[in-house]
């Protein structure tokens, strides 16, 4: 995966969102699964929580940084995984099911690996964001080296879709979230800081008013249904 997804540490991010939700919705103790760990700096965040943390990876050059962040590592393509350990309490998905040929698979393991009280934490660029819509009706569609129309992404998902798709694989949903459009990186190099901030306090309420629209990534909280667990 490309160096361009590293950690986001700022207002209203996908990863400070998922931190927060992770902390709010996931039971102490128990093992954390963070798939698709880059550098390891979201399942540090949270690893106090947890009595082990495992970091699944597929840049084995990364296996140095994830060492001093997880218990174990475990170098992997998501894509080939049909059974993950098992009885865990919390697994993170974030910014990965975008990238996956068969994302449906790796959530029925998921659903399958989650404790009764285990929570999937997942997060997914919203291609029905007000920017894709805008460069679409003046007929701009164009890939990019990161963000929503990023050149690895195999699967493009709605507020709707990833709903169903989630749901369909046997979770139900606990809560949903939508991260501002991250102007930070977009022009934040040109912006003095307070700005910026006032910028992002301001995407993040209209966000809140209108998810599906404004929405960069869409982030969800999922429980396995016991009734459909094999």
């Amino acid at each position: 995966m490309s160096n361009v997804y590293t950690f986001k540490d700022f207002e209203a991010s996908s990863h400070r969102i998922l931190i927060d939700l992770i902390r709010r919705f996931s039971p102490r103790g128990g093992t954390l699964l963070d798939l698709g760990a880059a550098g390891g700096e979201l399942g540090a965040a949270v690893r106090d929580r947890f009595d082990r943390a495992i970091g699944f990876e597929y840049d084995a050059d990364r296996i140095g940084q994830l060492r001093g962040r997880f218990d174990s590592v475990v170098i992997a393509d998501l894509e080939t995984v049909r059974k993950l350990p098992a009885n865990v309490r919390a697994v993170v998905l974030a910014d990965i099911l975008e990238h996956l040929r068969d994302a449906s698979t790796l959530l029925r393991c998921v659903h399958d690996a989650l404790a009764p009280d285990g929570r999937a934490f997942i997060s997914v660029p919203n291609i029905a964001n007000v920017t894709v819509r805008l460069g679409l009706l003046v007929g701009v569609f164009e890939y990019r080296d990161r963000g929503i129309l990023d050149y690895t992404h195999l699967r493009f998902f709605t507020m709707r879709t990833i709903r169903r798709e989630i749901e369909n694989a046997g979770f139900r949903i606990v809560a949903v979230r939508g991260s501002s459009v991250p102007i930070r990186l977009i022009i934040g190099r040109w912006m003095p800081e307070f700005l910026l901030r006032i910028g992002e306090r301001m995407l993040t309420w209209i966000t809140r008013v209108w998810r599906s629209l404004f929405a960069y990534q869409i982030i969800v909280v999922a429980e396995p249904v016991l009734r459909q667990r094999r």
